[in-house]
């Protein structure tokens, strides 16, 4: 009886190593900036971040890979199934819904930030605009914030306003991804700048589309750098919120965004016709002095 128990949790061991293994393929293939923030944190929050970040990969790749709508809505409906029997404790064939499930229920993440994260990919399949800031910031919280919600149980806090503070700094990467992204988005025919705000300065989406900036696209652009600057400004309290390991990481990811949101920013109006992101030695540097200096604003 005693050697069957052991061989159950050899067996359960050596799928949990090969899951993680999946997951750290898809991390090293990706080329994300935020490798090198993952391998700051120790070994058990580096793979439970790593199954994370993998299971946004695959949610992502789901709905940008797919050939049509239609097949990324039921691609998605599968993995969103998995992912329920997993966090359920039931058994799944995809090795990264297991890992994510497995860091699930080590470090007491709340699942639903996970399928917050998925309802948030389903809005990209039907994305015809938003009317307000507030559905750009609901928009936000779905595929932004909610990882960092996740994120920050992995790495461990102590104090509840360390909730606030991860949801403003979700709000921030998505704001500069909004603005590093807006000519490809719009060649995808998707703009996510609020059409009440576009009113609001003047200009409507077409506007956006055209091949000069007007003055009212440099306000909204303005507009849009400065909640993003008020994000990142309530995002930088984070720091003092996490246990030390856990502030490495989110110190490397931070510096690392500022310095792309630094770019755009100076980039300006051109943002309309190109993707602005500064060099890897930029974001390099950028990200080891945020690692010895902290969060800069």
């Amino acid at each position: 009886m005693e050697n069957e128990s052991t061989d159950r949790y050899e067996a359960r061991m050596t799928t949990l190593v090969a899951d993680r293994t999946a997951c750290a393929d898809v991390l090293r293939r990706s080329g994300s900036s935020f490798a090198l923030p993952i391998r700051l944190l120790p070994a058990e929050k580096r793979w439970g971040t790593t199954a994370l970040y993998a299971f946004c990969r695959r949610a992502d790749d789901i709905v940008d890979d797919a050939p049509t709508p239609g097949t990324a809505v039921s691609e998605l409906d599968e993995f969103q199934r998995q992912v329920r029997v997993a966090v359920d404790g039931g058994s799944v064939s995809d090795p990264i819904v297991r890992a994510v499930a497995d860091t699930v229920r080590r470090f007491g993440v709340p699942p639903q930030y996970l399928f917050d994260v998925l309802e948030g990919v389903r809005m990209d399949l039907t994305h015809d605009g938003f009317e307000t800031f507030a559905d750009v910031e609901r928009y936000c919280r779905h595929v932004a914030s909610a990882v960092g919600l996740a994120a920050i149980h992995i790495w461990g806090f102590h104090t509840p306003d360390a909730l606030p503070a991860a949801h403003a700094c979700g709000v921030a990467f998505q704001l500069t991804n909004i603005l590093r992204d807006v000519s490809e988005d719009r060649e995808r025919g998707r703009l996510y700048l609020a059409r009440e705000d576009l009113a609001a300065c003047g200009c409507t989406p077409d506007d956006v589309a055209a091949p000069q900036a007007n003055a009212g696209i440099t306000r909204v652009l303005s507009l849009y750098r400065s909640r993003a600057e008020a994000a990142f400004r309530h995002a930088a309290r984070l720091d003092r919120m996490l246990s030390t390991d856990g502030r490495l990481a989110f110190r490397a990811m931070f510096a690392a965004y500022r310095a792309v949101f630094a770019a755009v920013s100076r980039a300006g109006d051109t943002i309309l016709t190109r993707r602005v992101r500064p060099p890897r030695a930029v974001l390099v540097a950028a990200t080891l002095a945020g690692v010895a200096l902290g969060p800069r604003t």
